[in-house]
């Protein structure tokens, strides 16, 4: 066990502490154009591919897709509730309770966890949560709604032309998915370093208010799942899946909202660096838990 263990959560912690280190020696490391690289080609190819290639039936798609909206509404609602016990501001926080980690960090995870098939379910997970991340999360920051972000986002795209194709049974040519492929791989690399790089250059503000809110985006966040899975009885991989994209930190693209829109970007960033690093201790227990 203590191998599988390894297998999974070492390669995450040592990539990402690469691009932390990285960053923290002082070398040049473009994250603005590895980050578009990444969102823009990088992560809908490998979304693309890991749908496409991943022998799953439309009715496990879809259970899926419930189970994660269910999640997500379960963050939103725990989450309205710490923040109004604590008198914080619901369009400054609430997104960073609401949605986690899952692509720099969750996908890996459950790709080392579960392999291709794990990838394919993470990538449903990650899918959904773009989506609403680039509707409601920035409707929440900016406090109005405008769906011109989500319109210029390709992992939306690569997301309904994948479904489409499954639905309708179709195979792209070998040689259009041989070259997806080859760019989807190179996604999570470029994912973790960039992650790294990332936690080396933000700052932690308020340690005792954002230590306790990134407990709850954790502990949150895997208790959730546990419920969810419960409810919709998932078979062991799907739950696996969901357990672990639940249970992951603070995404970073919460600090880029906040700072973007003026909402208490300081307390975000540290909500991301204090999340991280508590994850970085909670991903051998989580691991151990989905894999026992």
């Amino acid at each position: 066990m203590l191998s599988q263990l390894s297998a999974v959560v070492l390669p995450v912690l040592l990539v990402a502490g690469i691009g932390f280190t990285w960053a923290r020696i002082g070398r040049r490391f473009d994250s603005v154009f590895l980050t578009d690289i990444a969102t823009n080609i990088g992560t809908p190819c490998l979304v693309a591919h890991a749908l496409m290639t991943l022998d799953i039936t439309p009715e496990a798609l879809a259970e899926m897709g419930v189970a994660v909206l269910t999640a997500v509404a379960g963050f939103l609602a725990l989450g309205f509730v710490v923040l109004k016990v604590l008198k914080l501001s619901i369009n400054s926080y609430l997104p960073a309770l609401t949605f986690p980690n899952t692509g720099n960090m969750g996908l890996p995870l459950a790709l080392f966890a579960f392999g291709p098939e794990g990838l394919a379910l993470a990538v449903v997970y990650f899918s959904c949560t773009v989506t609403l991340q680039f509707t409601l999360g920035i409707s929440l920051s900016a406090g109005n709604l405008s769906l011109s972000r989500l319109i210029r986002t390709p992992t939306i795209y690569a997301v309904v032309i994948s479904v489409v194709l499954i639905l309708l049974g179709l195979e792209l040519p070998t040689w259009i998915e041989n070259t997806i492929g080859v760019l989807g791989d190179i996604t999570i690399p470029m994912m973790l370093l960039t992650l790294g790089v990332s936690l080396a250059q933000l700052k932690v503000n308020e340690l005792g208010r954002n230590l306790l809110l990134s407990c709850v985006r954790l502990a949150g966040g895997f208790l959730i799942a546990l419920a969810v899975v419960r409810v919709y009885d998932l078979p062991e991989t799907a739950a696996g899946v969901l357990i672990i994209q639940s249970s992951m930190p603070v995404a970073v693209f919460n600090f880029l909202f906040a700072q973007y829109y003026g909402r208490a970007h300081a307390d975000v960033a540290a909500m991301v660096v204090i999340s991280t690093a508590l994850s970085f201790l909670t991903l051998p227990l989580l691991a151990y838990f989905v894999l026992q």
